[in-house]
C-alpha cells in the first residue's frame, strides 16, 4: 500500500515530518524516506526499512535536516521521494497508488521524446519516477498533475516538494485518502487522520476524489475542485487503516466494532469465548463479544517489542514463518476451549491454517473462523492491497479453479460471490476443509456496507464484487 505526510511550517518541519512519517510504518514494509527544503535547498534522505523500524534507520537524518517544507513516505515497493530536475524547477516527488498501464505510458513517453527510466533492482519501472515524467510534459505542474490523473489506469495520489509549496493531489476516485491538519504554526498533509493529532494539529478537512490543492506555511489553497465520484476502497476500514484513524468521518475502531456486530448477530455457534488475530482482528472480535454476551479472550498474544510489520519479510514463506512466530499462545485460555476466532480476512489461507493447527495444538476443542471481510475473489486493480501477483494465489479462485477448470467467466465468479447460491456453499465448505476449520462463515457484503455507514456508491468492493 504505502502512505505519506507533509508540512508546511513557519519553523523547521522535520521533527513533525519525521513523528507523523513514521506514524505511517503499518502501511508498508519496503522503503522510507524524506525530503526538505530551507534556506540550504532540499536535502533527501531514503532507506531500507526491511529489517529495522523507519524511526531507527532516520534518527541521524532528523539532526542533520532542516526546512520549513517537507514531505515523507513509507512504500511497499519503489525508493521515494525523488528529487527531480525539469522545466518546472526542482522538486521532490512521492507516490501512493497503483499504474496497470505502465507499459502503454512508458511508449508514449519515450515517443514523446523521454529518454530512459532507471530500472529498480527487480526489473521494474520506480512508479513515482514515472509521474514525474507524465508530469513534466506539461506547461504547468496542477496541468500536469491532473494529465497524469487522466493518464494513469489504475490510482495515483501524489505529494510534490517544490521550494515555493507542497502540491497534494488525491487519486481521481478518491481510493485512497488525503487529510489536512492544522496548527499556529502551520499544516500538514498526511494519509492517516490520527498521524499528527499528537504533534498538536487539528483536523482541517479531507480532500475530495481528484482534487488538487497548495499548501504553504500561511495557507491552503484549492488548485483543481474535486470530483462528485468516488470510490474510496472499504479494505482501509477492514484491515489497513489504523484503528485510530478515520475516513469520510467513519472511524476504523468503530467500524470495526460494527463488523463483529454483524457477524454475532447472523451466527448460530455457541463458543467458550471469542477471540481476534492481532492485531486488525481484535476490534472485529470485541464487536462480536459486545453483540453476542459471549467473553472476549486473548487466547495468544502478538509480540511486538522485535517484530514490528516492518519486519516482514518479501518471500512469502519467510512472511508465513515470521507471522507465525509473532504469535505467543496463552495455554490456560486455550485448553479445552470452544472459539470463534475472527480475521480481516482470508486470503491465500496458510497462515490462518497454521494459526488454528497452533490452537488445535495447544489443546483448543473447536475452532470456527469468521473473516471480517467477504471471500476475496478479484485481485484489487487499485491499489495492489495484497502482495498476490496472480488471482490464483487466492485461495477462492484455486478452490473454483479446481470445482470449474481454470478458465472460469466472470457470471460464474459472481455467483460463487454470492452468499445464498450454492456454487458459495460449495466453495466455502472445501475451504473450510481445505483449511481444517471447525466452522467457516464470512461476513456477507451487504452487512459490510452497512457496517461503513456511508453511501454503498461511494465505496470501492471489487475485489469482493468484481463491480467497479
Amino acid at each position: 500500500m504505502g502512505g505519506f505526510f507533509a508540512v508546511a511550517s513557519k519553523e523547521d518541519c522535520v521533527f513533525d515530518l519525521f513523528f507523523g512519517t513514521d506514524y505511517h510504518s503499518h502501511l508498508g514494509t519496503r522503503r522510507g524516506g524524506m525530503a526538505v527544503y530551507g534556506k540550504k535547498g532540499f536535502d533527501r534522505a531514503i532507506h531500507n526499512i526491511e529489517n529495522s523500524p523507519f524511526r531507527t534507520k532516520f534518527e541521524k537524518d532528523v539532526h542533520s535536516m532542516e526546512g520549513n517544507l517537507g514531505i515523507g513516505c513509507i512504500s511497499d515497493y519503489e525508493p521515494q521521494p525523488l528529487l527531480i530536475r525539469s522545466h518546472h524547477g526542482t522538486y521532490a516527488i512521492t507516490t501512493v497508488g497503483k499504474i496497470n498501464n505502465t507499459d502503454k505510458i512508458v511508449e508514449q513517453m519515450f515517443k514523446e521524446g523521454n529518454t530512459h527510466f532507471l530500472e529498480m533492482s527487480g526489473g521494474d519501472i520506480n512508479a513515482t519516477e514515472l509521474v514525474a515524467a507524465i508530469i513534466n510534459r506539461k506547461d504547468n505542474i496542477v496541468e500536469g498533475i491532473q494529465y497524469a490523473q487522466e493518464l494513469i489506469e489504475g490510482s495515483m495520489s501524489i505529494l510534490l516538494l517544490t521550494p515555493k509549496g507542497i502540491y497534494a493531489a488525491r487519486d481521481k476516485m478518491g481510493r485512497t485518502p488525503i487529510v489536512i491538519g492544522k496548527k499556529a504554526e502551520g499544516f500538514c498533509v498526511s494519509f492517516e487522520s490520527f498521524a499528527y493529532l499528537n504533534l498538536g494539529y487539528t483536523d482541517m478537512r479531507e480532500l475530495g476524489p481528484g482534487e488538487v490543492i497548495v499548501v504553504t506555511p500561511e495557507a491552503v489553497v484549492t488548485l483543481a475542485k474535486a470530483g462528485q465520484e468516488m470510490k474510496i476502497c472499504t479494505f482501509l476500514w477492514v484491515y489497513y487503516g489504523y484503528p485510530s484513524s478515520s475516513y469520510e468521518g467513519i472511524s476504523v475502531e468503530k467500524m470495526r466494532y460494527n463488523c463483529g456486530k454483524a457477524l454475532a448477530k447472523r451466527d448460530d455457534v455457541t463458543p467458550d469465548i471469542v477471540a481476534g488475530v492481532p492485531d486488525s482482528g481484535t476490534a472485529h472480535a470485541i464487536g462480536y463479544a459486545n453483540e453476542s454476551g459471549i467473553p472476549f479472550s486473548r487466547p495468544f498474544i502478538k509480540y511486538t517489542p522485535t517484530w514490528p510489520r516492518s519486519f516482514m519479510p518479501t518471500i512469502q514463506s519467510k512472511r508465513n514463518l515470521i507471522a507465525k512466530m509473532k504469535l505467543i499462545p496463552v495455554h490456560d485460555l486455550i485448553k479445552d476451549q470452544s472459539m470463534v476466532l475472527i480475521d480481516d480476512s482470508i486470503v491465500r489461507g496458510t497462515q490462518l491454517r497454521e494459526t488454528t493447527e497452533f490452537l488445535y495444538q495447544s489443546g483448543a476443542k473447536e475452532v470456527h473462523i469468521r473473516p471480517a471481510c467477504p471471500p476475496l475473489i478479484f485481485g484489487c486493480k487499485y491499489l495492489n492491497f495484497s502482495r498476490s501477483a496472480s488471482d490464483m494465489d487466492l485461495i477462492t479462485r484455486r478452490v473454483i479453479a479446481k470445482e470449474e477448470g481454470e478458465n472460469v467467466t466472470e457470471e460464474v465468479l459472481l455467483e460463487y460471490g454470492e452468499p445464498t447460491s450454492g456454487r458459495y456453499e460449495h466453495m466455502i465448505e472445501k475451504i473450510r476443509q481445505e483449511l481444517n476449520f471447525t466452522t467457516l462463515r464470512y461476513h456477507r457484503l451487504d452487512d459490510l456496507v452497512d457496517s461503513v455507514g456511508i453511501d454503498p456508491s461511494k465505496l470501492c468492493t471489487y475485489c469482493w464484487s468484481g463491480k467497479e
